[in-house]
This record gives structure tokens, C-alpha cells and sequence, in this order.
């Protein structure tokens, strides 16, 4: 899998992220409340950190945890909670490991169709139904994964020509038009309350 993606903004954050499934992974995970290309640049920075050559799922399953999360928190921050969410990928590398032989594209290389697909990603420590859609829908629309059904797996984030999450960013704008889709549905929400 070799994609060009621009979910980081950075081009080599962006370059690890087209090239590595646990990459995409581990920065849809750390989308969560946190600016998304800064998530998504978050794998780059752990394998940068850590003196690695590229991310491997066995690697950061077996690295200490005080030290994995000291290498999170160190400014600037991987993400706003380390501490959290540095359980939280290493949770996500074991479960890796423990069923897919630390493959994280082995989730979706042979997946039937995108409800098997949604299915396994949203058995995934830190994925819930909203980011697994999320995912399909990127895996989708950027990386080429397109089982049958993946769109409807996916949900409104499979809908085509939709700006509704990191599946449409392809650029600076794209991004903005996203960011204007959440800052929508967040006074949308605000205003039901």
C-alpha cells in the first residue's frame, strides 16, 4: 500500500501515513479531540522519537509504558492527553499483534465486504462506530480499499463529494471545508441542547 495522502499536512508525516497501514491507524485513533492533521502526524512523531525507521505494531506493544508515555507527552504533546491515549495505542498494537499478527492491513487485505470491514475496525481498542465509519470511508476514498458496500458500511462518510471528515481532506482547502462541517454540527448540536 502506497498511497499520497495529505491528512498531516506535513509531507513526511503525510509520506508514512501513504506508505503504512499502522500509521493510518494509530492517526485515526489519535483523532480525537485534537486539531486532525496534528493526530494524524502523531504516528510520524512516535516512530521519529523513538529512533525507529518505520512503525511497528510488535515494537510499540512491548515498549515500556512510563517510557511510551514520556516519549507521548514530550512538547510538543502527540496528543493533548499522553498519558490516555499512549495506553490507548499501545492497547491498539497488542490487539494487533494478538490477532493479526501485528499486520494492521491484514484488518482489511482479504475483507469480504464493508460491513466485515466496518466489523473488524470497530472491534479495535479505541474505535467506536463513528471512527470505524470514519475509517472505512478514508480507507475508501483515499487508500483504495473498496469492498462491496464500504460506502454504505461507512455511512454519510462514504458519501461522495461529502466534507464531513478526515476521508475528504486532500489539501489545505479541503481541510477547511471539513473544519467548517464540524464547526457546523457542533452549533447544530449546541443549539438542540
Amino acid at each position: 500500500m502506497v498511497t499520497k495522502v495529505h491528512l498531516a499536512q506535513q509531507p513526511e508525516a503525510d509520506e508514512l501515513l501513504g506508505r503504512s497501514p499502522l500509521a493510518a491507524l494509530l492517526g485515526m485513533l489519535l483523532d480525537q479531540q485534537f486539531p486532525m492533521e496534528r493526530a494524524f502526524a502523531g504516528p510520524y512523531t512516535i516512530m521519529t522519537r523513538a529512533g525507529w525507521d518505520d512503525l511497528d505494531a510488535h515494537e510499540i506493544a512491548a515498549y515500556d509504558p512510563e517510557r511510551f508515555e514520556a516519549l507521548m507527552a514530550e512538547p510538543p504533546v502527540v496528543h493533548r492527553y499522553p498519558k490516555s491515549m499512549a495506553k490507548r495505542v499501545q492497547q491498539l498494537c497488542q490487539y494487533l499483534v494478538d490477532n493479526y499478527g501485528g499486520d494492521a492491513e491484514a484488518i482489511w487485505r482479504d475483507v469480504p465486504d464493508g460491513r466485515e470491514l466496518f466489523k473488524r475496525l470497530n472491534s479495535l481498542p479505541g474505535y467506536g462506530k463513528q471512527k470505524a465509519q470514519i475509517f472505512t470511508a478514508l480507507l475508501g476514498k483515499q487508500y483504495g480499499v473498496t469492498p462491496e458496500g464500504w460506502r454504505d458500511a461507512a455511512g454519510a462518510y462514504g458519501e461522495e463529494g461529502s466534507y464531513r471528515s478526515v476521508a475528504d481532506i486532500t489539501g489545505p482547502e479541503s481541510l477547511d471545508k471539513v473544519r467548517a462541517f464540524k464547526k457546523e454540527m457542533k452549533a447544530a448540536a449546541k443549539a438542540k441542547a
